[in-house]
């Protein structure tokens, strides 16, 4: 990827800094930023840039997170209105030490962005909100957000050394109770691939994410942010990716998006055009 430095770059990176944000592209040290950046998409982190876990393959800081800002939500809200976005992802780091794991302050910024930006439609990336009541991941889906993205990042077997925080039933059961509870609002879900999972795996969770009725799925090479992290096992091929990306389609994803750099919020506007077109030809096909 090229290094970052265009005039479109430094304009969202001038945007982002005068309202005091917090992006997960620079957080998490995203290869995509100088494209995204370029053509103002940027995909704002909420709540904070302290994170209260500690996942093996994350770049972002692990520590006690300081108290929510209030105003949050309305500089969020005007940035995306000035940089004219057709379709924002806001993400978040987790927070365990709040009751709500920060849930409603995840429908604040998303009813703020709809006041100053009625006409940009919102993909929110939530926490787990692992142990917090139920009324936490409700308070997120009745803001209705236009997609909503949960990333189970690794396969089950995987979950005790690259995601020790998290629990697989728990994340899924997230991205079902989503379809339970609004059939209409798109669900998402992204894996990592490249730190030791089984083609086999990978396929199974693929079915489970389908039974949960997840629409769109995302695959990507994991990428090791520092020698700390969690090491690369080895480098999936762009056939292979291919090839997971034919399966899941196969089995009944509106959207998959599998390559190399594919990233969660990586042209989240593009593809969320076509997840509507895909559904809409869906129904008309009975």
């Amino acid at each position: 990827m090229r290094a970052p430095g265009s005039t479109g770059y430094n304009q969202t990176r001038e945007i982002v800094k005068t309202h005091g944000l917090v992006t997960v592209c620079e957080e998490a040290a995203c290869p995509n930023i100088g494209e995204c950046w370029s053509q103002s998409h940027a995909t704002m982190m909420i709540m904070g840039e302290i994170c209260t876990r500690a996942c093996a393959f994350c770049n972002v800081t692990t520590g006690k997170p300081e108290a929510l800002d209030p105003t949050e939500p309305a500089r969020v809200a005007d940035a995306v209105a000035k940089m004219g976005l057709k379709h924002v992802v806001i993400t978040s780091v987790d927070r365990d030490d709040l009751a709500d794991g920060g849930a409603a302050h995840f429908a604040a910024v998303v009813h703020a962005i709809r006041a100053a930006a009625p006409g940009t439609t919102i993909e929110i990336l939530t926490p787990d909100f692992l142990r917090k009541p139920v009324s936490s991941a409700l308070t997120v889906i009745a803001s209705r957000p236009d997609v909503f993205n949960h990333n189970l990042e690794t396969v089950p077997r995987l979950y005790l050394s690259i995601r020790p925080g998290a629990r697989y039933y728990s994340s899924l059961r997230l991205l079902e109770r989503v379809k339970e509870v609004d059939p209409e609002q798109f669900t998402k879900s992204g894996l990592m691939v490249g730190l030791g999972e089984t083609k086999e795996e990978v396929m199974q969770v693929m079915d489970d994410l389908r039974a949960a009725g997840v629409d769109f799925l995302t695959l990507g090479q994991y990428l090791q942010p520092t020698r700390k992290h969690a090491a690369i096992d080895r480098f999936v091929t762009p056939d292979e990716f291919k090839a997971y990306e034919e399966i899941a389609r196969a089995k009944g994803f509106l959207m998959v998006s599998a390559s190399p750099l594919t990233r969660s919020s990586h042209h989240a506007g593009e593809d969320f055009a076509r997840l509507k077109a895909a559904r809409l030809a869906q129904r008309q096909a009975g």
